[in-house]
């Protein structure tokens, strides 16, 4: 159907959630048009090691570089809209606004909608140590209403290690999961989670606690899917 607006993935970080973001989009566009219809999709996949290690060292303008440089690889190959699919790379993500003329769709953006039209103001984060420590992510959330909690610093080193170690392997372990269910009940007064690494709802969902899940993957992808057959 040619009415349908192609999407350009940036992923790789980690090929994990890239892959369930494929798998989310696909499946909610053959759940909307039905037969054999699935999602245009245009991807440019990095090397996450190397995105991780100028992370690390604080180069933060050579990931905006890069990942601005593959928004526009994507542009020019015909993407109608930008997806970058990990939510802590969302730090640069104005710099990927900035080098495209095509909409960017903010995963935080998304997320907080969720959670402002679920009614809710209090929630908790579960992310990298990064997206938990720093207020790129949580920031966008002020505007919708919603305070963001997240769990003690070493409770964000645990659930940060998890992240990486595990899940960025596709690696999904029970005592994981066990130990996100017990920091979500430590961090009083949230009236739901954010599942805010796009792994994280590989290892827990709605069904492992008692409050709203918000997992930022299928929320993320939803709203590409809107994008692309509105």
């Amino acid at each position: 159907m040619s009415w349908v607006k192609t999407l350009g993935l940036i992923g790789g970080m980690s090929w994990v959630s890239t892959a369930h973001y494929y798998r989310l989009i696909n499946e909610l566009v053959a759940g909307r048009l039905g037969g054999l219809h699935s999602a245009p999709i245009l991807l440019a996949s990095v090397d996450f090691a190397e995105i991780e290690a100028l992370k690390l060292d604080g180069n933060w303008d050579a990931v905006a570089a890069r990942l601005a440089g593959e928004a526009r690889r994507l542009e020019s190959a015909g993407a109608d809209a930008i997806v970058l699919c990990t939510n802590t790379m969302h730090y640069v993500a104005a710099a990927i606004e900035d080098a495209v003329a095509i909409p960017f769709l903010h995963i935080a953006d998304t997320t907080a909608r969720a959670v402002a039209a679920a009614g809710l103001s209090r929630v908790g984060l579960l992310a990298t140590a990064f997206t938990m420590e720093q207020s790129f992510y949580v920031s966008r959330f002020v505007a919708y209403g919603v305070e963001v909690v997240t769990p003690d610093a070493d409770d964000r080193r645990e659930v940060s290690r998890i992240i990486y170690e595990e899940l960025c392997h596709n690696v999904v372990r029970d005592e994981s999961r066990q130990f996100y269910r017990e920091v979500i009940g430590r961090m009083a007064g949230v009236q739901g989670v954010i599942l805010g690494c796009t792994e994280v709802e590989l290892l827990i969902g709605a069904d492992d606690v008692a409050i709203p899940v918000f997992p930022t993957t299928l929320l993320h992808a939803q709203a590409a899917v809107d994008f692309a057959l509105e």
